[in-house]
């Protein structure tokens, strides 16, 4: 697992109550009801996460933005 899917899974299991990010074909476990403000809680972590991992990598070259 990515270090970045690792921080998502993370959020999720904190704010959303979801125990996985990974798809397995079952409604009841992959669709989840969640009040606006828990979802609004885990963006923002997934926000200020981002932040922080970004402040911590070097700047990316013209070339490196570039590429998907």
């Amino acid at each position: 697992m990515s270090q970045i899917e690792t921080i998502l899974t993370l959020i999720a299991q904190k704010h959303l109550g979801i125990e996985t990010l990974e798809t397995r074909r079952s409604d009841s476990l992959d669709f989840h009801d969640t009040a606006v403000w828990r979802l609004k809680d885990a963006l923002e972590a997934a926000f200020k996460a981002g932040v922080e991992l970004g402040a911590s990598m070097p700047s990316a070259t013209e070339s490196e933005i570039g590429k998907d």
